[in-house]
């Protein structure tokens, strides 16, 4: 019987945490351009500088989920919190590139976030209601969204410094705040070693659920951060609007993330992945071919908004079903690939369009990767074998 003594609090203070949090990480995105012309950046040069704090933030997430599972999410959420104070405050005080590219790499570790806060909340919440639960607490990507709204409006009142510097101060502040409103559900079970805890490595629902991430998460990550980008280089849409309409993106896709979890609650992940993969496929053709119209190309990014939020819902609503008793390890390997799929198209997006002079072949590897998800999807497992396969990883 789990400990239902501050679950509303955690389950709060967890979603608010990540949005803070998710602000911080998403810091370069909405001022990308406007940092491109301070330092003469080249569009690949601008496309690293926004990706780089997904690596860490995605690369480390396996080890925070572990981390998490072994000492609690309290202390764990907190501490990373707090240390990410220092980069915040190292890149206000930034005076080329390459010093904003290495406080950059280490204000990744705010993504790392996510995998701390659904290992945390899914402790304190019953399998039949995790699907709904962790999608309340995946609400934390509206950092996102925050970041899209708020920082543009803060570079052009106080300069990129303050961007940075008010952001640590409210980082520090949600760090005590977490703290003091919080409290570990006491485990019972002795701790795993490192070898046991990446036992999961070796089924592959684990790797079907990573895959599927790779393209809902990842690809939520990259319109999300990159969003800007194109509205700024298709249609001379200024830093403000496009962080506006991005935000939109942002919001639609994180609200309806719980929905993506009830239903899979309701009805099952499986058919609901299916109809995701099905739609993202033939969005991603379909702006390939149409992105110059600026109705088209907004009337997609909304359909793919929705499909991914619900996509992101229904892959985490499986993941504690995949390993119980190590969801730290599953939650920070299908997080960190996800992770990783927000990494690298911004790069590549960048690279075709530097080389190409447009974005249509990215667009065209997302609709080859989705379809290679609805593929894995049809040929995956079901609930009981997931069940089975749990079991066996114990």
């Amino acid at each position: 019987m789990k400990n239902t003594n501050g679950q509303t609090s955690v389950l709060v203070l967890s979603t608010v945490s990540m949005i803070v949090s998710f602000t911080v990480w998403s810091v370069f995105a909405p001022i990308a351009t406007e940092i491109q012309k301070i330092y003469e950046l080249s569009i690949t040069q601008k496309s690293i500088l926004i990706a780089t704090p997904v690596l860490l933030g995605s690369v480390m997430r396996i080890p925070m989920g572990i981390l998490t599972d072994r000492y609690g999410g309290r202390r764990i959420f907190a501490l990373t919190m707090l240390l990410l104070v220092l980069p915040m405050v190292g890149a206000g005080f930034a005076d080329s590139f390459i010093m904003l590219l290495f406080w950059a790499f280490f204000i990744g570790m705010a993504g790392t976030t996510f995998a701390i806060s659904i290992t945390y909340v899914s402790k304190w919440y019953p399998p039949q209601k995790q699907g709904l639960i962790l999608g309340i607490a995946g609400m934390g990507n509206l950092g996102s969204a925050v970041a899209n709204f708020l920082i543009p409006s803060i570079f052009s009142s106080y300069g990129l410094s303050w961007v940075f510097w008010s952001l640590s101060i409210a980082m520090a502040c949600m760090s005590i705040l977490f703290w003091v409103g919080t409290k570990d559900v006491k485990v019972t079970s002795k701790h795993k070693t490192l070898k046991e805890s990446l036992s999961v490595l070796k089924f592959k629902e684990t790797w079907y659920l990573s895959v599927f991430y790779f393209l809902t998460f990842g690809t939520f990550v990259t319109f999300s951060i990159y969003l800007p980008t194109f509205l700024n280089d298709l249609f001379s849409i200024s830093a403000l609007e496009a962080g506006i309409i991005t935000a939109i993106f942002v919001v639609l896709a994180t609200l309806i993330r719980p929905v993506g979890g009830y239903l899979s609650d309701r009805f099952g992940a499986k058919g609901l992945l299916t109809l995701v993969f099905s739609g993202v496929t033939l969005c991603g053709v379909f702006i390939a071919f149409t992105m110059e119209n600026f109705l088209l190309f907004s009337i997609n990014c909304l359909i793919i908004s929705i499909l991914l939020g619900i996509g992101n819902g229904a892959v985490f609503k499986m993941v504690p079903e995949i390993s119980n008793g190590n969801t730290g390890a599953v939650t920070g390997i299908v997080g960190a690939i996800g992770g990783v799929g927000g990494f690298f198209p911004p790069i590549i997006l960048g690279l075709t369009k530097d080389l190409a002079g447009d974005y249509v072949l990215g667009f065209l590897l997302l609709s080859i990767l989705s379809l290679f998800c609805l593929i894995l999807n049809h040929k995956g497992v079901n609930k009981t074998s997931i069940k089975v396969s749990a079991q066996k990883s114990a």
